[in-house]
């Protein structure tokens, strides 16, 4: 037994790693410890393990910490295991404000089009199908598509307007 418990040990070990947090970092939270709460969201196979960064108020003794929890989490401790917790490496410089979003109400980025770039006609053998170069508003960067003219001009009639004028 006691060859066997060292052996296991012997593994454990070498894929251990030591975790400490430092007073204001930020980490993720594991969400896994509170399948049956209702906070965090339905329970399905791609729920997202770690729930969004949290600050470290304060650190409890050497495998616990107490973390700075919204409004919305009042009814968990919080205080949490360091196997809990996970370090978060985002940068914050490139968090994009939630006002800056346009979400419908099955929770979608709404990509709206900024501007008509560029007008051809792709001709085809008995056909000829006027195509439009769309700008996005993505938050990628700068998208470009091509889209059929008269779609675009069902749905977004505006733009035509501001281009008609132009030229």
């Amino acid at each position: 037994m006691v060859a066997a418990r060292d052996r296991q040990k012997c593994y454990a070990d070498k894929r251990r790693k030591p975790l400490e947090f430092q007073v204001g970092d930020m980490v993720l939270l594991k969400v896994s410890p509170w399948k049956g709460v209702i906070r965090f969201g339905k329970r399905c196979k791609l729920n997202p393990h770690y729930d969004r960064p949290f600050k470290i108020v304060k650190r409890i003794g050497p495998v616990a910490y107490q973390l700075d929890l919204p409004e919305g989490l009042s009814g968990v401790h919080n205080v949490f295991h360091v196997s809990n917790l996970k370090k978060c490496l985002a940068d914050e410089s490139l968090a994009v404000p939630l006002e800056e979003l346009h979400i419908d109400e099955q929770l979608c980025f709404i990509e709206e089009p900024v501007e008509i770039m560029d007008r051809e006609v792709k001709t085809l053998k008995r056909s000829k199908i006027p195509i439009v170069k769309v700008r996005w508003n993505s938050k990628r960067g700068p998208e470009f598509t091509l889209e059929h003219e008269d779609q675009i001009m069902r749905k977004y009639p505006n733009l035509f307007k501001h281009s008609a004028s132009d030229s």
